[in-house]
């Protein structure tokens, strides 16, 4: 691509040569080296923090990165592989509409530090499936619009773990994993029986999965898989087929995660779900337990994991933290109270007490584990009060901390008989990186309508213990919520669990 500039300024600034050439164009596509029309989408920028190298470069919050040594950007993936050059030319257009080209060197893992508004320029690929058991489908109306966004990008699966059912890739998507390596992905398969898989999907051509995976496997590229349990449909004899499947495709799948499905009020869908009750959660686990025992004897690994919502159904400890191999799939529900136990019992002293009262929202299934632990601290009782709330919004079917919304919340504090200092809310019930409930109830309101009590969110088991050990001085910092390129194909977004 050619540019005509009429001057440049060579400035030097902590370190960094650059060159700003400004000129006043509009890019929408440019011819790349084969000579065919790329076009190229903005990358927005949210926040630059203080001292980054965007922030040494000039950039502000609105500006949009167009391209990166004239190569087009579609997601954060072209941002980083782009930027893994040491000589740059970023190309520029801010808030006014001017363009402005800047050439600077730069380390190889340096990071341009700016935080962008979505990870993916081009927009989400959305999922055209109708999934009996779609968790969005059963979002109730008027919820935030974001909330009904089914995404099937498995740039999000590389990138945060965002499970995708394959049903959309194309030779072009193939062919660019394989090229950038974007490994490892997530995939959901919920069954390997093509013909049960294409009628769960509601998509004629969902039945080949094990193709699909194997041509992942061409790729050298390496994935996690779950399975949406639902009772009666891809259970039982189905569960051991897709074990047995997903098991031989070793080393390349990583692990098998089984979650049950999970049900509203709102939903509408014609096909008959139920929710696994006490015996059939019990039956899941008696049926998987023998399959983690081989695969821990075949290679030191439990391989299969099951949702904590099973154990607690089942009325069932859930495993040890050994069981869990580092928890791979943590942000799927799979190990979430097991690890919040550790990190508590990592942070505890001995002889610790708590002296303020205190109320622990939590949804209704974590609220016996957290009620545990705060009887460590306040062993008679007398200070802390765990508050588990029914999911009025969802249904009570929904007994998770991370879908409570802000008004059920707030319902359940009206209706609390206890008097107390504070109050401790799940971080997961708040939008990633923003203090904002499901329902757009800003933590602020929640504040202002119990103005005698101060209310802090608890994300970790640490965070748990900080807060009730020493309330005084507990504060939890939210983080920012932006979508952030790092070097050497690292990519950061705040995420908490779901519990």
């Amino acid at each position: 691509m050619t540019i005509v500039v009429s001057a440049a300024l060579v400035v030097w600034i902590t370190g960094i040569w650059y060159n700003r050439l400004v000129f006043p164009c509009s890019i929408i596509c440019f011819r790349g080296k084969e000579g065919t029309v790329a076009k190229t989408y903005p990358g927005v920028i949210l926040r630059v923090p203080e001292g980054s190298l965007a922030d040494e470069l000039g950039l502000a919050a609105g500006d949009k990165i167009l391209t990166i040594n004239d190569m087009p950007l579609r997601d954060i993936i072209d941002v980083s592989f782009a930027m893994a050059d040491e000589e740059i030319e970023l190309l520029v257009e801010h808030i006014d509409g001017t363009q402005e080209c800047i050439a600077f060197d730069k380390d190889y893992d340096e990071e341009l530090g700016a935080e962008f508004e979505s990870a993916v320029f081009d927009g989400i690929r959305a999922c055209a499936n109708h999934c009996y058991f779609c968790f969005v489908d059963m979002i109730a109306p008027h919820m935030r619009r974001s909330l009904s966004v089914k995404d099937d990008d498995y740039r999000l699966s590389f990138l945060y773990g965002n499970f995708v059912t394959l049903t959309n890739m194309g030779e072009a998507d193939y062919a660019r994993i394989a090229r950038l390596h974007l490994s490892p992905l997530y995939v959901s398969v919920q069954c390997t029986n093509p013909v049960l898989r294409a009628e769960i999907l509601r998509c004629s051509w969902a039945g080949d999965i094990l193709g699909q995976l194997a041509r992942l496997e061409e790729a050298g590229v390496e994935y996690h898989t779950q399975v949406v349990l639902c009772a009666g449909l891809n259970d039982g004899e189905e569960l051991e087929r897709t074990i047995r499947d997903i098991t031989a495709r070793r080393p390349h799948a990583l692990s098998l995660a089984i979650v049950p499905v999970g049900l509203t009020k709102h939903r509408t869908d014609p096909f008959p779900l139920v929710q696994f009750d006490r015996d059939g959660a019990a039956r899941v686990i008696d049926q998987v337990e023998p399959w983690q025992e081989k695969m821990r004897a075949e290679e030191g690994r439990t391989f299969i994991y099951l949702a904590d919502e099973f154990y607690f159904l089942a009325g069932r400890e859930v495993p040890p933290a050994a069981m869990y191999d580092g928890f791979p799939q943590l942000d799927n529900g799979i190990g979430l109270t097991r690890s919040f136990i550790g990190e508590w019992d990592a942070a505890k002293e001995s002889g610790a007490a708590c002296g303020a009262r205190l109320a622990v929202v939590s949804g209704t299934a974590v609220a016996p584990v957290l009620a545990a632990k705060a009887r460590e601290v306040d062993p008679l009782e007398q200070n802390i009060f765990v508050l588990p709330v029914e999911n009025r919004h969802f249904g009570a079917m929904v007994n998770v901390s991370g879908l409570l919304i802000g008004a059920d919340i707030a319902a359940a504090l009206r209706e609390m008989s206890q008097a107390v200092d504070g109050v401790l809310i799940p971080a997961s019930a708040l939008r990633e990186g923003e203090d904002v409930f499901l329902d757009d109830m800003p933590l602020d309101a929640l504040r202002a309508e119990f103005p005698a009590l101060r209310i802090e969110p608890v994300a970790t088991g640490a965070d748990y213990y900080a807060a009730l050990s020493d309330w005084a001085h507990y504060h939890r910092t939210r983080a920012s919520g932006g979508y952030t390129w790092q070097s050497n194909a690292g990519y950061t977004k705040p995420v908490a669990g779901n519990r």
